[in-house]
């Protein structure tokens, strides 16, 4: 199975000056745990995930006054959608993280997580008769 089968298409996308509470609402709205960040001053595309969030919080950070910018990962690793879940999660697992940005001709098609290939691995789940 490729990445295009298992990857989100409907991606959230932020901008550098956001605050991290409104970006965490944007995320919670949209139940996603990534958004991309489009910041051409500092090298175009980045990633903010929830553990970015999470991480300021804990330090005593004020999500109202923190900026996206100031926490975004923009040394990126990018997926292609004709990578193999197999090459996908071999990055995620070489690289310590649990989203990637899958680029189709050097624009953003979709985000891939360990959930999408978890859901493609795992058997359907069957109801239990009552």
């Amino acid at each position: 199975m490729l990445v295009r089968d298992a990857m989100s298409t409907v991606v959230l996308t932020i901008g550098p000056a956001h605050t991290l509470r409104q970006a965490a609402a944007l995320m919670a709205a949209r139940r996603v745990g990534a958004a991309i960040v489009l910041d051409p001053d500092a090298g175009g595309i980045g990633i903010l995930t929830e553990r970015d969030i999470l991480n300021s919080v804990g330090l005593g950070q004020d999500p109202d006054t923190e900026h996206t910018h100031a926490h975004t990962t923009n040394d990126v690793v990018f997926a292609a959608p004709s990578w193999t879940l197999e090459e996908a999660a071999r990055a995620m697992a070489h690289g310590g993280f649990r989203h990637l940005i899958v680029l189709d001709r050097d624009e953003p098609a979709g985000i891939v997580s360990v959930r999408d290939i978890i859901r493609c691995w795992a058997p359907t789940r069957q109801q239990v008769p009552a």
